[in-house]
Protein backbone atom coordinates (compact mmCIF):
# COMPACT_ATOMS: atom_id res chain seq x y z
CA UNK A 1 0.00 0.00 0.00
CA UNK A 2 1.76 3.02 -1.63
CA UNK A 3 -0.52 5.86 -0.52
CA UNK A 4 -1.74 4.91 2.96
CA UNK A 5 1.85 3.86 3.82
CA UNK A 6 2.83 7.54 3.21
CA UNK A 7 0.04 9.49 5.07
CA UNK A 8 -0.36 7.29 8.12
CA UNK A 9 0.13 9.73 10.81
CA UNK A 10 2.30 8.57 14.42
CA UNK A 11 0.11 6.76 16.28
CA UNK A 12 -2.16 5.37 13.77
CA UNK A 13 -1.94 1.94 12.47
CA UNK A 14 -4.32 0.11 10.27
CA UNK A 15 -7.16 -2.17 10.95
CA UNK A 16 -8.10 -3.89 7.61
CA UNK A 17 -7.43 -3.49 3.82
CA UNK A 18 -10.04 -3.45 1.57
CA UNK A 19 -9.61 -5.03 -1.86
CA UNK A 20 -11.22 -4.96 -5.32
CA UNK A 21 -13.07 -8.35 -6.27
CA UNK A 22 -12.46 -10.73 -8.96
CA UNK A 23 -15.82 -9.24 -10.63
CA UNK A 24 -14.58 -6.55 -11.80
CA UNK A 25 -12.56 -8.65 -14.75
CA UNK A 26 -15.71 -10.21 -15.82
CA UNK A 27 -16.84 -8.05 -18.72
CA UNK A 28 -12.99 -8.27 -20.13
CA UNK A 29 -13.60 -12.30 -19.90
CA UNK A 30 -16.91 -12.37 -21.26
CA UNK A 31 -15.80 -10.04 -24.19
CA UNK A 32 -12.75 -12.64 -24.71
CA UNK A 33 -15.24 -15.32 -25.02
CA UNK A 34 -17.64 -13.71 -27.08
CA UNK A 35 -14.54 -13.00 -29.43
CA UNK A 36 -13.27 -16.33 -29.14
CA UNK A 37 -16.58 -17.69 -30.85
CA UNK A 38 -17.00 -15.17 -33.38
CA UNK A 39 -13.20 -16.85 -34.62
CA UNK A 40 -14.24 -20.23 -34.39
CA UNK A 41 -18.08 -19.84 -35.36
CA UNK A 42 -18.55 -22.14 -39.09
CA UNK A 43 -19.10 -19.65 -41.39
CA UNK A 44 -18.92 -19.98 -44.94
CA UNK A 45 -15.76 -19.73 -46.58
CA UNK A 46 -16.63 -15.84 -48.41
CA UNK A 47 -17.42 -14.58 -44.54
CA UNK A 48 -14.48 -15.64 -43.40
CA UNK A 49 -13.27 -11.89 -43.21
CA UNK A 50 -16.07 -10.46 -41.76
CA UNK A 51 -15.72 -12.73 -38.73
CA UNK A 52 -12.30 -12.58 -38.32
CA UNK A 53 -12.44 -8.43 -38.58
CA UNK A 54 -15.41 -9.14 -36.07
CA UNK A 55 -13.19 -11.15 -33.33
CA UNK A 56 -10.35 -8.88 -34.09
CA UNK A 57 -12.37 -5.94 -33.38
CA UNK A 58 -13.91 -7.83 -29.94
CA UNK A 59 -10.85 -9.03 -28.92
CA UNK A 60 -9.71 -5.72 -29.04
CA UNK A 61 -12.25 -4.44 -26.72
CA UNK A 62 -11.79 -7.33 -24.36
CA UNK A 63 -7.84 -6.64 -23.67
CA UNK A 64 -8.63 -2.69 -23.25
CA UNK A 65 -11.41 -4.23 -20.54
CA UNK A 66 -9.19 -6.21 -19.33
CA UNK A 67 -5.81 -4.22 -18.65
CA UNK A 68 -8.34 -1.11 -17.82
CA UNK A 69 -9.70 -3.18 -14.94
CA UNK A 70 -6.53 -4.51 -13.62
CA UNK A 71 -4.84 -0.91 -13.84
CA UNK A 72 -8.35 0.03 -11.56
CA UNK A 73 -7.54 -3.16 -9.27
CA UNK A 74 -3.71 -1.99 -8.90
CA UNK A 75 -4.52 1.22 -8.15
CA UNK A 76 -7.39 1.30 -5.76
CA UNK A 77 -6.58 1.67 -1.90
CA UNK A 78 -8.78 1.40 0.97
CA UNK A 79 -7.75 1.08 4.39
CA UNK A 80 -9.08 1.55 8.01
CA UNK A 81 -7.11 2.51 10.53
CA UNK A 82 -7.48 3.22 14.28
CA UNK A 83 -8.51 6.91 13.07
CA UNK A 84 -10.06 7.22 9.41
CA UNK A 85 -11.12 5.75 6.91
CA UNK A 86 -9.14 6.23 3.47
CA UNK A 87 -9.66 5.53 0.14
CA UNK A 88 -7.28 6.22 -2.87
CA UNK A 89 -8.55 5.63 -6.49
CA UNK A 90 -6.35 6.15 -9.83
CA UNK A 91 -3.01 6.02 -11.36
CA UNK A 92 -2.78 9.53 -13.59
CA UNK A 93 -5.82 11.35 -12.30
CA UNK A 94 -5.45 10.69 -8.26
CA UNK A 95 -9.17 10.69 -6.51
CA UNK A 96 -8.71 10.37 -2.44
CA UNK A 97 -10.91 10.29 0.21
CA UNK A 98 -10.38 10.33 3.97
CA UNK A 99 -13.23 10.64 6.78
CA UNK A 100 -11.85 10.53 10.39
CA UNK A 101 -13.85 7.74 12.94
CA UNK A 102 -15.32 10.23 15.09
CA UNK A 103 -17.46 11.88 11.97
CA UNK A 104 -18.88 8.58 10.87
CA UNK A 105 -22.01 8.38 11.32
CA UNK A 106 -23.48 5.32 9.13
CA UNK A 107 -21.75 2.53 6.71
CA UNK A 108 -24.24 1.24 4.09
CA UNK A 109 -23.58 -2.09 2.18
CA UNK A 110 -24.95 -2.29 -1.57
CA UNK A 111 -25.25 -5.90 -2.69
CA UNK A 112 -27.19 -7.42 -5.38
CA UNK A 113 -27.42 -11.00 -5.62
CA UNK A 114 -24.95 -12.07 -7.42
CA UNK A 115 -22.72 -9.88 -4.87
CA UNK A 116 -23.85 -12.09 -2.02
CA UNK A 117 -23.42 -15.33 -3.66
CA UNK A 118 -20.24 -14.12 -4.69
CA UNK A 119 -18.94 -11.97 -2.02
CA UNK A 120 -18.79 -8.85 -3.28
CA UNK A 121 -20.77 -5.48 -2.71
CA UNK A 122 -20.74 -1.60 -2.59
CA UNK A 123 -19.96 0.56 0.60
CA UNK A 124 -21.14 3.80 1.14
CA UNK A 125 -19.37 5.56 4.81
CA UNK A 126 -21.60 8.55 5.62
CA UNK A 127 -20.41 11.29 7.74
CA UNK A 128 -21.16 14.38 9.24
CA UNK A 129 -21.49 16.80 6.09
CA UNK A 130 -20.23 14.36 3.38
CA UNK A 131 -19.50 10.63 2.92
CA UNK A 132 -17.52 8.83 0.97
CA UNK A 133 -18.77 7.03 -1.83
CA UNK A 134 -17.25 5.41 -4.84
CA UNK A 135 -16.52 2.25 -3.45
CA UNK A 136 -17.87 -0.59 -5.49
CA UNK A 137 -17.01 -4.01 -6.00
CA UNK A 138 -15.50 -4.71 -3.07
CA UNK A 139 -14.63 -7.72 -1.50
CA UNK A 140 -15.81 -9.33 1.54
CA UNK A 141 -17.92 -5.93 2.51
CA UNK A 142 -19.47 -6.28 5.58
CA UNK A 143 -16.21 -7.62 6.90
CA UNK A 144 -14.92 -3.81 5.92
CA UNK A 145 -18.26 -2.42 7.17
CA UNK A 146 -17.42 -4.04 10.50
CA UNK A 147 -14.08 -2.62 10.84
CA UNK A 148 -15.43 0.71 10.58
CA UNK A 149 -18.33 0.37 12.78
CA UNK A 150 -16.52 -1.82 15.80
CA UNK A 151 -13.60 0.51 17.00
Amino acid sequence: MGYVDRIIQPGESVITIGRMHWIIYARGILLLLVGAAAALAPLGPDLVWVQRGVALIVGIFALYSLVASWIEQITTEIAVTNKRVIQKTGLIRRFTGEMNMDKVESVTVDQSILGRILGYGSIVVRGTGSGIEGLHHIADPLSLRSSIVVR
